[in-house]
């Protein structure tokens, strides 16, 4: 019969005012028998001490013991106040010790993750954490070189104080698992685990480890706190399987490996390190692996079988946690008999390549749970732990610099925009770019979720490579993974990289993202466009063969492809120039802004495109803005540049200022195609202020352009100054 959390309240406050009494009394024996030995001995049933010494020793004991009483008595006192609410229960799992982890306590959890889809999905893990927790956390990621650039990118932008980042090379550990078969979807990274006393560092003495398909529900410091309850002998901590997997009951000539009664879950484990060195972890394993594969001939759940064949044969390694630290959500278990009410959960773990078309009667809770921690937005959890020391590093710089900025500017808004930091999650979907080709050219390209429509229309239109950085918010971050899953165009292109940035603020970084699909074009050339433009059939072997022809390895040009834009949403693509000119003639087409800002495209000469057989040059002119192709290390985006106006006019002028020489493709064309204005367009034209903001920026930016390139960049001032 288990006590209630009242009645264990109560029982330890009588303890510790025992305790405090004997403390009381073992004082008064001091002072009798050293200070005051005139007066009557200590009571009998009291032990004598032997020496002052003896006595200091046992007053310690007893202020220890009173000290820890004091704490559990804290702790109960908390679980008093919510059975007083109502909340008391029948099992008396809430009447629990739970005990955190000392405040400012570093924490260690270690994960394996690979690959592109693996690296999406962790993230939901780590949300998860990041939003209960209140201690630093220092993660220890095993991956490949994919997942390594994508969260090791992820986690710089991020920002999140008290957060330590640490990755392993998964490669050099592949020779410790590679040579035991397994049937398990993971393969050989789902063996890596095994080999967690070798990886990390000698130093570190404990760790949590998890699989990605994690969501917490509680303070990872009370799993933390766990450790300190492990025996002597005691390594792992392990919750049983929920599964009747390994009693091999079910079908057939089931055969699974050996485990103790229903085995253990291995998606998260508690590791004593410095004791599974001690005790000769990788031999032991290693053995153990040796002899059931004789039989077995490979594992079916990956390193799960190997723990659980190493704890069947030396049970006395294992502390066994309680199941709600980690309520298995597979096809073939019962995980409602882990819990018996929902508040009791800590740990969910959606171990099932279905994921949320699992049964379990309370797997709608269970999916909103996940999806919110899928779509919470990240940059909420940039929020420093508050009595804890901040690392510095990775906010104090920024916070410097915004605190220099003048919040009576007008132009505040913008300079703030330029620091702000955007959490980047590269290669947001897998995609591979593996091209010979000296000559290869990306197009690179940015867009937000209303522009999501045009990528179907342009993998019609261009079948090399893409780098595009999107900008989304957590939440249509998996609206767009959903759609592009849902595309046949989108899925059979494998040479897609989708880059996403997430929002943070008001205006729209669109130089930002820009450079964040340049930086990730892996082709040797890019071409500098726009996602409503479409290109021409056939420019992606024109740009080619014109790389080619033009010498861009050993000259410093950019290529302008012609812009053209129409106002009908229902166009009959021109199939070549001869047909793009005739839809000119009769008004189907335009120049691009032909009626709204002609200079930015006027120096392309259409004029003298339309007969043209060869590649011309032309000269740099203000608020030039054409679309071109140019070397991947060209000159980034100017960043201060946010919202609508001079993104591309700043770039191209220093490309001018570089030396760039712009020649024009006598038959290459893209296509603008109409859609309704962007809100930032909308602010441009409506804010007085929003445009002299953008002329303010202009006029630092031909500053900083002089102190760059020196008397090369004067004719930039000069028709500034003219203007």
């Amino acid at each position: 019969m288990h006590l209630s959390c009242r009645s264990k309240a109560k029982l330890l406050a009588v303890t510790l005012m025992l305790l405090s009494t004997v403390t009381w009394l073992y004082l008064g024996v001091g002072e009798s028998e050293y200070t005051q030995a005139s007066k009557p001995m200590a009571p009998h049933y009291l032990p004598q001490p032997d020496s002052r010494q003896e006595l200091e020793v046992r007053l310690q004991a007893a202020q220890e013991e009173n000290r820890k009483l004091r704490l559990q008595l804290e702790d109960l006192q908390g679980e008093g106040l919510e059975v007083e609410k109502g909340l008391e229960r029948d099992n008396g799992s809430r009447c629990e010790q739970r005990s955190l982890a000392e405040k400012c306590e570093l924490i260690h959890v270690a994960i394996v993750c690979a690959g592109h889809n693996s690296s999406r999905d962790v993230i939901t893990l780590v949300k998860s954490i990041l939003f209960h927790r209140r201690n630093p956390l220092h993660l220890h990621m095993i991956t490949d070189s994919v997942a390594q650039t994508v969260l090791g990118n992820l986690f710089r932008t991020w920002k999140v104080p008290s957060l330590h980042i640490s990755f392993y090379n998964a490669s050099e550990l592949k020779p410790e698992v590679s040579w035991i078969p397994n049937k398990h979807y993971s393969g050989i990274y789902g063996l890596m685990k095994l080999t967690l006393t070798k990886a990390l560092p000698t130093d570190l003495s404990k760790v949590i480890v998890l699989d990605t398909d994690i969501t917490f529900v509680t303070d990872i410091a009370e799993l933390w706190a766990i450790f300190r309850k492990f025996t002597d002998q005691q390594v792992l901590g392990l919750v049983e399987n929920q599964s009747d997997w390994y009693l091999g009951n079910l079908w057939k000539n089931h055969r699974p490996w050996p485990a103790l009664g229903r085995g253990f879950n291995t998606g998260v484990i508690l590791l004593l390190l410095d004791r599974l060195r001690a005790i000769g972890w990788e031999e032991m394993w290693r053995v153990t692996a040796e002899r059931e594969l004789m039989s077995m001939l490979s594992t079916s759940l990956a390193d799960q079988d190997i723990f659980n064949a190493v704890i069947k044969s030396s049970p006395s390694l294992v502390y066994q946690l309680p199941c709600y630290w980690n309520v298995q959500l597979s096809d073939h278990t019962r995980s409602e008999q882990c819990y018996s009410e929902l508040a009791d959960l800590k740990v969910i773990h959606w171990n099932s390549p279905h994921k949320l078309r699992v049964k379990n009667q309370h797997v709608e809770l269970f999916r909103t749970l996940y999806l919110t921690f899928l779509e919470y937005d990240g940059g909420l959890l940039r929020r420093e732990l508050i009595g804890c020391p901040n690392d510095g590093d990775q906010t104090d710089s920024q916070e410097a610099e915004l605190a220099l900025l003048d919040e009576e500017d007008p132009c505040y808004d913008f300079r703030r925009e330029r620091l702000a930091s955007h959490r980047v999650h590269l290669s947001f979907l897998p995609h591979k770019t593996s091209s010979a080709d000296p000559s290869d050219v990306t197009l690179v390209a940015q867009l937000s979720m209303d522009r999501l429509q045009m990528l179907e229309l342009i993998c019609r239109h261009w079948e090399g490579p893409m780098s595009l950085a999107l900008y989304l918010s957590d939440a249509e971050a998996q609206q767009f993974l959903r759609y592009a899953q849902a595309s046949e165009i989108l899925q059979s292109r494998s040479n897609i990289g989708y880059h996403v940035v997430y929002k943070e603020g008001q205006l729209y970084p669109v130089n930002l993202l820009r450079n964040v699909a340049l930086r990730n074009a892996q082709t040797p050339y890019v071409f500098l466009s726009d996602i409503d433009f479409l290109p021409m059939y056939g420019l992606y072997e024109n740009l080619r063969r014109s790389i080619a022809e033009q010498d861009m390895a050993n000259t410093l040009k950019a290529l302008v492809v012609p812009a053209f834009e129409t106002l009908r949403y229902r166009l009959s693509f021109p199939k070549s120039k001869a047909e793009l000119l005739s839809m000119l003639d009769m008004g189907a087409l335009y120049t691009f802004r032909y009626h709204v800002w002609e200079v930015g495209h006027a120096p392309t000469n259409f004029a003298k495109w339309r007969t043209a057989t060869t590649p011309y040059h032309i000269e740099w002119a203000p608020n030039f803005e054409p679309y071109v192709v140019v070397k991947r290390d060209c000159p980034e985006y100017d960043q201060r540049f946010v919202g609508f106006g001079w993104n591309k006019v700043s770039h191209i002028m220093e490309l001018d200022a570089k030396e760039y020489e712009f020649v024009v493709l006598p038959n290459a064309f893209i296509i603008h195609m109409p859609h309704a204005p962007s809100f930032d367009i909308s602010k441009f034209r409506s804010s007085e202020n929003y445009r002299q903001c953008v002329q303010t920026l202009k006029e630092e930016f031909h500053q900083d352009l002089s102190r760059r390139y020196g008397s090369r960049a004067l004719k930039y001032l000069a028709v500034q100054r003219n203007r």
